[in-house]
């Protein structure tokens, strides 16, 4: 590698740390002809939906821009080292670090410079050349340029696994103040053109054998949360619309880190984005991904934020104390999955094990429930008939001081949830 080449792989990698939106969860692209990569085994710098590392090269194709977005790093009006790769080189450093094996796959991101069209098509050049020249069959996330024409985005599909475009902020006003350039609108129908395609895609499925693979890992979007003065309630309410709408894999969250000091409208959060919060939200994400929660149910007007204290489907739970106790042995597989400290898994667990008797406390345990969280808010055969009942706060403070809440630690949000 050249010391031109490093220095241009330094600056772009550095400068794309900042997009969240990389997880490789989906694609089934299958190995053929002797071609080089195989999605789903890596090393460790991304983390799928089951918790698998995979290894991405995450860079900017150039970190040149237009736009003058207060909150970014790569704004035209921030004075940093500039760089951009030919199309070539990215090509060729994707195939050395995979035969290296430092990658699996490519995450392609870029600054937009000249126009939308012409950043695009730099991109979609090359995972072309990757998937046609080099036989390159690993995983491919390509981000998705806002404005960029239908048929380009139409074509870069055949060539990746995932397509992503950031939303930026979660509120039109907090888009309008701090980039006005960009518009939810336009994010909106790139969104809805690779959405449309796909159901195309799938009608023309049941009448013909073979039909292309597009973007078969589906796509995602990214916020930025802290920036602005929205509540959780916001973004909360802005991802389910896209879930619902756009049929999106995934929404990330990207707690805000202050890189703009002279911009005096953006928050002064100290040199660490919000962590916490951050991870609260994944955990809400998480909830109406596989719990079957609704938006309004984990926020609502009278509870606009999260509590930070404890996680989401506890703070429900202690709203919501007519919903309790539930008989684990009675009770409908979607209640019990309510249960603070009962997963997905020990809720199926569960309701396969009662089909063979009535299920006590020990045995509770043994199925991988969080007994000293859930005993608050259930009922087995040997629950003592009598038990005295609690209020919302004195359970809240015993898990709190039993230190079952995750209050006490800072989880990456990609690894999962216990709860």
């Amino acid at each position: 590698m050249s010391d031109r080449i490093r220095e241009k792989l330094q600056i772009l990698a550095d400068a794309a740390k900042y997009d969240v939106s990389c997880s490789s969860s989906g694609s089934n692209r299958k190995n053929k002809d002797k071609g080089l990569g195989n999605t789903g085994s890596g090393i460790c710098h991304s983390y799928t939906e089951d918790g698998r590392c995979v290894s991405l090269l995450k860079i900017l194709f150039s970190n040149v821009c237009i736009y003058d977005c207060a909150y970014c790093v790569s704004r035209r009006s921030n004075d940093v080292k500039r760089a951009a790769f030919t199309v070539q080189e990215v090509v060729d450093l994707t195939i050395n670090f995979y035969r290296r094996n430092y990658i699996e796959g490519l995450f392609l991101s870029s600054g937009i410079f000249k126009s939308a069209d012409y950043t695009m098509e730099r991109m979609l050049q090359v995972v072309k050349k990757l998937r046609l020249e080099e036989n390159f069959n690993g995983y491919i996330h390509l981000k998705t340029i806002p404005g960029a024409s239908q048929e380009i985005i139409h074509e870069a599909g055949l060539y990746v696994d995932r397509m992503s475009i950031n939303l930026e902020m979660p509120t039109e006003e907090g888009l309008v103040k701090f980039a006005p350039e960009k518009s939810h609108a336009e994010v909106q129908k790139d969104l809805g053109i690779v959405r449309d395609r796909l159901i195309e895609l799938k009608d023309e499925r049941k009448l013909i054998k073979s039909v292309p693979k597009f973007v078969p890992a589906g796509q995602t979007t990214q916020m930025v949360v802290g920036a602005h003065h929205e509540t959780d309630r916001d973004v909360i309410l802005m991802a389910d619309k896209h879930y619902k709408d756009f049929k999106l894999k995934r929404v990330y969250y990207s707690g805000y880190i202050p890189i703009n000091p002279e911009e005096s409208a953006l928050p002064a959060v100290g040199s660490a984005p919000p962590l916490l919060r951050e991870n609260r939200l994944y955990q809400s994400d998480w909830l109406m991904r596989f719990y079957g929660f609704e938006a309004n149910e984990i926020v609502d007007e009278a509870h606009p934020n999260l509590d930070l204290e404890v996680d989401p489907k506890l703070g429900w739970a202690l709203r919501h104390p007519e919903q309790f106790p539930v008989d684990i042995n009675t009770a409908e597989y979607k209640m019990i999955m309510r249960v603070p400290g009962i997963g997905v898994r020990s809720a199926k667990k569960i309701v396969q094990a009662r089909r063979f008797g009535k299920i006590h406390i020990d045995q509770l345990k043994r199925l991988g429930v969080a007994y000293n969280r859930a005993q608050h808010f259930i009922r087995c055969a040997d629950t003592p008939k009598f038990k005295r009942e609690q209020h919302a706060h004195q359970i809240r403070q015993q898990i709190l001081q039993s230190g079952q809440s995750k209050y006490v630690k800072q989880l990456s949000p990609q690894l999962g949830f216990g709860f």
